[in-house]
């Protein structure tokens, strides 16, 4: 087994040109059912992350003034961020299988077609 051949032919691969095939289909469906989900998690993460970061920066006083009501506010708006950041992932997965589950058909029928059939 020469695995230079075989690592020199994987990048050959990467590089050539490729034609409106059904792998590239395949690909690109698969790409369409995840992409919403994974959008949703690093946007609401992101979200999730700043308002907890605000909420401890105001509970600690680095910022609005360290009175008691700035304090309050920073527990609650830390909270609501991390409880956010605590659903993120749950709520990733439910929306990735919804995803998967609309283009399921699809993927199956051209992924049997590329296989000769076998499913």
């Amino acid at each position: 087994m020469n695995t230079d051949k075989i690592y020199a032919e994987a990048i050959a691969n990467e590089y050539s040109k490729k034609s409106a095939s059904k792998v590239v289909a395949l690909k690109k469906l698969d790409r369409k059912a995840k992409l919403p989900a994974r959008l949703f998690a690093w946007i609401f993460g992101a979200v999730c992350t700043l308002l907890a970061g605000t909420g401890m920066c105001l509970a600690m006083g680095v910022i609005g003034g360290g009175s008691a009501g700035a304090m309050a506010l920073g527990i609650v708006i830390g909270v609501i961020g991390f409880a956010g950041m605590g659903v993120n992932y749950p709520i990733y997965r439910r929306l990735l299988q919804r995803s998967k589950d609309k283009y399921a058909g699809d993927i199956i029928r051209l992924a049997g077609e590329i296989t000769g059939g076998e499913e």
